[in-house]
């Protein structure tokens, strides 16, 4: 859909078809079982160059309403989890890269200020698409 709102799957399905990829969607498993819990804030911390944009683009493209992602994870660890269909395209989706907006700013406030109106603009798109649709 947007750019940060319900961002599209390609960036991961280019992942999954790669030779290299190794399925750590044992991630998505857990951060279902966290859900609507006191654990269900839940940080994606590793070193540089350690998977963390991949894990953040796994997570999006499985949870994402905006899209029907079942056929690229069919093959992978998480459709055998009894959690599967439960959270499969359930939810919208908001995806931020930080790096992003702090190397189009200067400072705090200013990559703060960017980052609300970039959200606050695809949300603003996405009522207003809905909006049409209805009228």
């Amino acid at each position: 859909m947007g750019n940060y709102l319900n961002p599209d799957i390609s960036t991961f399905a280019r992942v999954v078809n790669s030779e290299i990829y190794v399925d750590k969607t044992g991630l998505i498993e857990y951060t279902n079982r966290s859900a609507k819990t006191l654990q269900s804030y839940i940080c994606i911390s590793r070193p540089r160059r350690f998977g963390k944009s991949i894990a953040a683009n796994m997570l999006s493209a499985y949870y994402t309403c905006e899209y029907d992602s079942r056929e690229l994870f069919s093959n992978l660890k998480i459709a055998s989890s009894d959690s599967y269909e439960k959270h499969l395209n359930k939810y919208d989706v908001i995806f931020l890269n930080m790096q992003e907006f702090l190397s189009q700013s200067s400072n705090v406030e200013e990559m703060l200020s960017l980052l609300k109106k970039s959200v606050i603009w695809d949300l603003f798109t996405r009522i207003s698409d809905t909006l049409m649709k209805q009228i």
